[in-house]
């Protein structure tokens, strides 16, 4: 891909498809994934591509009640691992968490891909510089002792059948609070309904995975998990959040934009 130049208006939506196209290549993603990320960047252009008011409240509401688990887990399909898997590796050793590869279209090969990738970017991520404002132990060792979850298989999610009731014992199973980042929405339901804490990233505000979470945040996946690092470092409490409302603040936004066309 020809270099793009850093003032193109939408450097980043074309740097992030061509992520995608290659590691589709590489046998990394379903066949359906870049439907799926065209599917979300229809809605990102009405957000105007980039994270709205909403959005970083939605993400401080989402790591306060990531720091309040006691057993949060990242959740991890193949489009976050390549649009935000460094973010998600980072924030997972903020929480002191692991993260857990769950695709619907699982084959050994694609877990074992994705993984290998994951522990790629951990050396990465524990090769590179603390987060502002960390208190912790050694960032690499923090980074070095992220889980990498998934290959096993060897737990169920309750209410679910086919490959979407497969996750890690060690994982989702017993998690209390989840970060699922592109979910589906019989996945979500099924979460909710088993008492976790369900916190999903979907640029769709009307779907039944954003509508059923117990916080959306409406945004990209990248730009959400770069901000989810930067809150996961502050001191943040759980508040009296109203989802729905958020919902209608993103809806807001898409219907005022809509009226320019």
């Amino acid at each position: 891909m020809a270099d793009i130049p850093d003032s193109h208006p939408r450097k980043a939506s074309l740097m992030a498809r061509q992520s995608l196209v290659e590691a589709a290549a590489q046998g990394l993603l379903a066949e359906s994934a870049m439907i799926a990320h065209g599917r979300g960047e229809a809605f990102d252009y009405l957000l105007g591509e980039k994270t709205s008011g909403s959005a970083r409240i939605a993400v401080r509401e989402a790591a306060a009640r990531l720091l309040q688990a006691e057993r949060p887990v990242i959740s991890l399909n193949g489009n976050t691992t390549v649009l935000a898997g460094e973010q998600s590796i980072r924030a997972a050793a903020i929480l002191g968490c692991p993260v857990e590869v769950n695709i619907y279209y699982r084959t050994p090969e694609r877990m074992d891909k994705l993984i290998s990738a994951l522990e790629d970017i951990r050396v990465i991520v524990a090769s590179s510089g603390a987060p502002a404002g960390w208190k912790g132990p050694e960032w690499s060792d923090s980074v070095n002792a992220v889980e990498i979850l998934g290959g096993d298989a060897d737990g169920r999610i309750e209410g679910l059948e086919g490959p979407r009731a497969i996750c890690s014992s060690r994982g989702i199973e017993i998690a209390d609070a989840v970060l699922v980042p592109l979910e589906d929405g019989d996945r979500c339901e099924a979460l909710v309904a088993l008492g976790k804490q369900v916190l999903v990233i979907d640029l769709n505000p009307l779907s039944r995975t954003a509508r059923m979470a117990h916080v959306t945040i409406v945004d990209e996946v990248t730009r959400a998990m770069t901000e989810l690092c930067i809150a996961l470092t502050e001191d943040l409490k759980v508040s009296d959040w109203d989802n729905n409302q958020s919902l209608r603040d993103a809806l807001a936004i898409m219907a005022e934009a809509s009226e320019l066309i």
